[in-house]
C-alpha cells in the first residue's frame, strides 16, 4: 500500500464556509443591523436603511455574538449587544457582557460585565431605556470606563425569556428570514439578503456580503461620543456617522 505524504494532504485548500446574516429592525424608523457571522471566530456588524435598500459597513468583532438576544433602539441610533469573548477571561470585562453602543459599532457607551453566557440579553422599551435579564446572585453594576450616561437600565429576574428576535422561518432553507418595514419577505441565505415578491419568478438580491476579510478598522469618533440629552424629535431613517457606503 503507497505511503500517504501528510504534508501534501493537509496542502490541499480547503473550501471556505459561507457567512451566515442575522438581522434585527429597528421598530419606529427605517433602520436595521445585519450580523454576518464568518469566519467562524468574527462577527462584523452592517447597518440596513430599509427605506432606500444602502448598506453600511460597521465594527468586526473576533469573539461570539448572540444576535438574539441583541436589539436596535426605537429610532435605529442605539445598538445593545450580548457577547463573548474568551480572551478577555480574568479581565474586569469578563468573558461575556452585554454593552450599548452606537450602531453599527462597538464602542461601549454603557457595558455591564455579566460573565457568564446564561441568560443575558435584553431589549429596548425607549430610546434612551433598556431591560436586561439578570441572574439575582450577580451584581448589576456597571463598568467604570462605560458607565452609560444619559441611558436608564434596569433588569428582570426571567431565565426563561424567550429571545426578543427570532427568525421567521417563512422561507424554507434560509438562513435567517422576517418581514421589514415595508412588509417586504427577506431572507438570508449563504451571505446574501434576498426579497422574495409574490407574482415573481425568481427572488431578488439585496446585498451580497459573501465576501470580506476581518477589517476591524478603527470607528468614527462620533461613535463614542457622550449622548446628548434626548430631545423630542421625528425619527428619522437616516444618520451621519461618517460610515462608509457600500451599496
Amino acid at each position: 500500500m503507497p505511503l500517504i505524504n501528510a504534508s501534501e494532504n493537509s496542502a490541499k485548500p480547503r473550501k471556505q464556509a459561507k457567512p451566515k446574516l442575522f438581522v434585527i429592525f429597528a421598530c419606529q424608523a427605517h433602520e436595521a443591523i445585519i450580523f454576518r457571522r464568518g469566519p467562524s471566530a468574527w462577527f462584523h456588524l452592517i447597518r440596513w436603511n430599509t427605506d432606500n435598500d444602502t448598506f453600511f459597513h460597521g465594527a468586526w468583532f473576533k469573539g461570539r455574538i448572540y444576535p438574539e438576544r441583541c436589539d436596535l433602539s426605537p429610532n435605529g441610533e442605539l445598538l445593545l449587544c450580548f457577547m463573548h469573548k474568551s480572551s478577555k477571561l480574568g479581565t474586569d470585562y469578563k468573558d461575556s457582557w452585554s454593552a450599548i453602543s452606537r450602531s453599527p459599532w462597538l464602542d461601549a457607551l454603557w457595558l455591564w460585565p455579566q460573565g457568564t453566557t446564561y441568560a443575558g440579553g435584553g431589549r429596548f422599551t425607549d430610546d434612551r431605556s433598556v431591560v436586561l435579564r439578570h441572574i439575582p446572585w450577580l451584581p448589576t453594576d456597571a463598568h467604570p470606563k462605560h458607565p452609560g450616561v444619559g441611558l436608564n437600565i434596569s433588569f428582570i429576574q426571567d431565565a426563561a425569556w424567550n429571545p426578543f428576535h427570532a427568525s421567521s422561518k417563512e422561507v424554507e432553507g434560509a438562513d435567517w428570514s422576517g418581514r421589514d418595514h415595508r412588509d417586504r419577505l427577506v431572507f438570508t441565505v449563504s451571505g446574501e439578503l434576498m426579497l422574495r415578491e409574490a407574482g415573481k419568478v425568481e427572488d431578488s438580491c439585496l446585498g451580497d456580503f459573501t465576501e470580506g476579510s476581518p477589517d476591524p478598522t478603527r470607528a468614527p469618533e462620533a461613535a463614542s461620543a457622550p449622548l446628548r440629552p434626548k430631545k423630542p424629535e421625528r425619527y428619522r431613517s437616516k444618520r451621519s456617522l461618517n460610515q462608509k457606503n457600500i451599496n
